[in-house]
């Protein structure tokens, strides 16, 4: 990290103000160089967080009225001497800064590299990293929520504890294998499967919430199937209050998957609506049905819509069926149109009693708030207050640890099986490795990379 950085840090385009971010041990030289402040005497005090009016200058040219602000390492974002120069909110006045600072020795900033050099710095470690791109991309409250508990380091904390035990079960193994074998009695070995438990069932715990997590972060996948004609289309309308899909009497009018995004309470709803599943001879339509298919498999939830007089008679198609057998945990059977028919009057008795099943006229939008606070319910897992807690919610992180309860579980067997424990410390030592990754304690270079490139190149 010999090099000094810059990037413009806001979006580009025109606006009131840009800000230009300049990172790196020759940060404030290059400040000296190109910086004309307005109180000079301040501004050489060289103290840190404070803000200085001036003009900015390539060589001897005046480029812009600016303020910049100082920061110190290891006092700053980075941990390295930092300064940000607001200029003006034209992209020209920003390049020509960028240009001065290039002219003096900086080099342009990759994407995510000031965060890639504050986790190299000890400033943060991977899951407050990845929360700072997840708080920009934040679509609900509740992501954002999230994205903050993580950042201000909940989470971390957490995985740290686990981390450490699992150091501690290495060193009882490590202290137990300098005895002779004949030494280490029952009691060691229970001692050693009692500390693996505790790691586990800590690991297990956060692992719970965290099919919660990633569905705050990235929304819950939610695809709405049926046969053709049944409300599909008038369902995705009801739901966005406004007419998004066409809606006609003629089967098939629906080939392709229509992506729309809607807020049911805090929770992000990321909707589907599919072609009418049927058997079909048109190529068009065949390909429509073949990727509602496709995204039922996907889904995290199925909104399975049924004529009410089709339900009533138990006449289901076997596509219906396959979907209510094959995915049923992850299935709502909504009854449609039921203000077709006198006092609502239907039986489920003959449906599965694990399936949710509700009443529905997307027409008089009745059920729509049953239905809304089921969504909830499956997504809190029936706790609510679930979301208050720190949640994984990154797949990588998530992989991760359930590597690391699988090696957990592993040593734990070993241990029950009497295999000897330096044996059992290669199972203990994969767990290490695999929580590790989580906050970055090892984690390779390629990583790295592949996790900062997702960040815009200013941040």
């Amino acid at each position: 990290m010999e090099n000094t950085i810059v990037a413009l840090a806001t979006p580009p385009g025109e606006g009131a103000v840009h800000i230009v971010r300049l990172s790196g041990k020759d940060a404030f030289r290059i400040g000296k160089a190109c910086f004309e402040p307005k109180n000079r005497e301040k501004w050489q005090a060289n103290t840190s967080y404070t803000l200085h009016y001036g003009w900015f200058l390539d060589g001897d040219k005046k480029i812009d009225e600016v303020l910049v602000a100082r920061m110190k390492g290891p006092f700053s974002y980075t941990g390295e001497d930092v300064l940000e120069i607001n200029c003006h909110g034209g992209m020209l006045p920003a390049r020509r800064i960028i240009e001065a600072c290039l002219h003096q020795g900086a080099r342009l900033a990759e994407p995510g590299e000031f965060s890639k050099r504050a986790f190299l710095n000890g400033k943060m470690d991977l899951i407050q990293a990845e929360a700072i791109i997840d708080l920009i991309s934040a679509r609900t409250d509740l992501a954002a929520d999230l994205a903050l508990t993580q950042l201000k380091g909940s989470l971390s904390l957490k995985i740290d504890e686990i981390r450490q035990d699992i150091l501690d079960i290495l060193s009882f193994i490590e202290a137990t294998i300098d005895f002779p074998e004949d030494e280490v009695d029952d009691l060691a070995q229970t001692e050693l499967a009692e500390k693996i438990m505790k790691a586990k069932e800590k690991a297990v715990e956060i692992l719970k919430g965290s099919k919660t997590g990633k569905i705050i972060r990235e929304g819950l996948l939610t695809v709405i199937a049926g046969r053709p004609n049944v409300g599909k289309s008038s369902l995705l309308n009801a739901f966005l209050e406004e007419e998004r899909a066409i809606v006609t009497d003629i089967p098939g009018t629906t080939r392709d998957e229509i992506h729309e995004y809607i807020k049911v309470g805090d929770v992000l709803l990321h909707l589907i609506d599919t072609a009418g599943i049927r058997d079909s001879e048109d190529p068009v339509e065949m390909i429509g049905i073949e990727r509602a298919w496709k995204a039922l498999n996907m889904a995290d939830l199925i909104l399975l819509l049924l004529d009410v007089n089709e339900y009533n008679a138990h006449q289901f198609t076997k596509e219906e069926q396959f979907i209510l057998e094959e995915y049923a945990e992850k299935t709502i059977v909504l009854i449609n149109k039921v203000d077709l028919i006198p006092a609502y009057e239907f039986n489920d008795s003959f449906l599965d009693p694990k399936i949710f099943t509700l009443p529905l006229s997307v027409k008089n939008r009745l059920g729509f708030e049953e239905l809304k606070d089921e969504i909830l319910r499956r997504v809190y897992e029936g706790n609510s207050s679930i979301s208050a807690k720190p949640l994984l919610s990154n797949i990588r992180q998530i992989n991760a640890l359930e590597k690391c309860i699988n090696a957990l579980e592993k040593a734990q067997e070993a241990v029950y099986a009497d295999v000897p424990f330096d044996l059992v410390s290669i199972d203990i030592r994969s767990s290490l490795e695999e929580i590790s990754l989580i906050t970055g304690h090892n984690v390779q270079e390629d990583l790295l990379n592949n996790i900062f490139s997702r960040f815009c190149i200013g941040k």
